[in-house]
């Protein structure tokens, strides 16, 4: 899945879902998004989008499909962060914190706990 396309705000949503509350059918889906919640339809189209793209499956229940994410969140996760770092920060992730420091979004006791996660990595290895 590392050359799977990039996802869109709706098909990340639905992913979310999936992640959250396991296989689901499109009805289900449409339960968990507040007012005005989108069409049928849209759900339907963008979970098919989802299944052709790699990111979803379907087992058959009668005349319905009921979805499932084949996909990892944490395979997201990594995939994303390292699409950020190279888009924004020139691929690098000290440029990555850098900013994340300058825009107060992260404390000092975080950057520390992250210096004692890289610490105990290299004693690992």
């Amino acid at each position: 899945m590392s050359k799977t396309p990039k996802l869109t705000e709706k098909e990340a949503r639905i992913m979310s879902l999936l992640w959250e509350h396991g296989p689901m059918f499109v009805r289900e889906m449409l339960t968990h998004y507040d007012e005005p919640r989108p069409h049928f339809n849209t759900v339907s189209t963008t979970v098919r989008i989802l299944e052709d793209k790699g990111y979803v499956d379907h087992e058959a229940v009668g005349a319905s499909h009921r979805y499932r994410a084949v996909a990892s969140p944490a395979a997201f996760r990594e995939r994303s962060l390292a699409q950020v770092v190279k888009s924004y920060f020139n691929n690098s992730y000290a440029s990555a914190v850098s900013a994340l420091v300058e825009e107060e979004k992260i404390s000092v006791d975080e950057l520390l706990r992250i210096i004692d996660m890289v610490e105990q990595n290299t004693k690992k290895s």
